[in-house]
């Protein structure tokens, strides 16, 4: 049973504690519950995880109010979940406890106006923690989703799909997953997961790979379905396959660097350098793996792929900055590249400074090589051919250092 508890994050999720604009204080308010909780899951295991339940509780009551179209207070709700959930499935609690959670989690699902709880319901089986649990609740579903499913007219829904759905899985029913998705008259990924999931406990590698694949659709994640093809691979030891056919889409982020270290870090095996080619050649603009080639010290294949892709000029000037005395060479090549896609127009809101900035940065790096007298006259004949204040700029810059 857990134990009283004087919770220090409590007073800030009261209903409708926050207003239209108050999303950064709640992310700041989720990430310091969430700590207060690992702390006590540390020595007090089911009283952390009974505070963990009452953090999920409170999401729709304190947020109604918030502007969420940013899209960050809802990223924030589900990290807030993806680190609290282990301790919750994990802790050694009663059975009597364990089903007072499964209420009030199941009550808060029914209040919520937003679906913050969309990945408790997805680990519904796992918090469930026994089979004959989630059996019984699988029980609670199964029928009004094949009766919504089954019925011909468009838009029937069943709150809680998701959860029945898990409730098999951890049930082990299979089969009867696997029938329901077969009713359903679109291929939706957010169920069909699941009959991924009952192919791979089943062993049967192959076919939860074609299942995945054929979920693939107008309106289908292709990055999620990717994510979950890569994992079966690789859990099933056929690393190369894995890379081959999902490596490079699974893992694509915003930024380059990003990407590549959730390439490289799940396939170590690999030759860093050819993880940076693929990757550039496979996004269609190799300029986005400029910053990772070069943070890893590859600083030719750095230069060709900014040559070659369209890599910021400010992102080309601050490398001539910082490997001025490293790599100078490398630097004063990055600084005339910088100075380039100036010329050519392109940087966002460039002002005469940042022409200054990148001009010095890469004079900085032809001094260190003694090329400094050079590199200034190179300068002036790169911006020679062009019209306009950036022009006009560096040929000043030029001049001056000429005089």
């Amino acid at each position: 049973m857990p134990t009283k508890h004087s919770w220090e994050f409590k007073p800030y999720f009261r209903s409708k504690a926050y207003g239209w604009s108050g999303s950064s204080l709640a992310i700041k308010r989720l990430k310091a519950a969430v700590a207060e909780i690992k702390k006590l899951a540390r020595t007090d295991a089911v009283t952390a995880a009974d505070g963990a339940v009452w953090l999920f509780e409170r999401f729709w009551p304190a947020f109604e109010r918030i502007d969420t179209s940013s899209g960050a207070l809802g990223n924030a709700v589900n990290c807030t979940q993806e680190q609290l959930l282990p301790a919750v499935i994990t802790a050694p609690a009663d059975r009597r406890t364990r089903d007072q959670w499964l209420g009030r989690l199941w009550q808060a699902v029914q209040d919520d106006g937003v679906d913050y709880l969309w990945v408790v319901q997805n680990h519904w089986g796992e918090l469930s923690a026994s089979p004959a649990v989630a059996s019984a609740w699988a029980d609670s579903f199964t029928g009004l989703i094949r009766m919504a499913w089954s019925d011909p007219r468009p838009g029937g829904t069943v709150q809680g799909t998701s959860l029945g759905l898990s409730s098999l899985l951890a049930a082990g029913r299979h089969q009867e997953i696997w029938d329901l998705l077969a009713i359903a008259s679109f291929p939706f990924w957010h169920y069909r997961k699941f009959g991924v999931h009952a192919f791979v406990k089943d062993g049967r590698i192959e076919e939860a790979l074609a299942y995945a694949e054929a979920t693939r659709g107008l309106n289908q994640p292709d990055r999620s379905i990717d994510l979950a093809c890569e994992r079966i691979l690789l859990a099933a030891g056929r690393a190369a396959e894995a890379y081959e056919r999902y490596a490079l889409t699974a893992n694509e982020s915003a930024m380059g660097l990003a990407t590549f270290r959730a390439v490289a870090r799940k396939y170590p095996e690999m030759d860093p350098s050819s993880i940076l080619t693929d990757l550039a050649r496979s996004s269609g603009d190799s300029g986005r793996y400029f910053a990772a080639a070069k943070d890893f010290g590859y600083f030719d294949l750095a230069l060709r792929f900014a040559e070659n892709g369209r890599t910021d000029p400010g992102t080309l000037s601050r490398a001539a900055r910082d490997f001025a005395e490293k790599q100078p060479a490398f630097a004063m090549k990055a600084g005339r590249l910088a100075l380039q896609r100036l010329l050519e127009g392109h940087g966002f809101d460039v002002t005469a400074l940042d022409l200054q900035e990148a001009y010095q940065r890469y004079l900085a790096a032809a001094t260190q090589l003694g090329l400094a007298d050079s590199a200034a006259r190179e300068a002036a004949a790169l911006a020679a051919p062009y019209q306009g204040f950036r022009a006009a700029e560096l040929l000043r810059l030029s001049a001056r250092w000429t005089q």
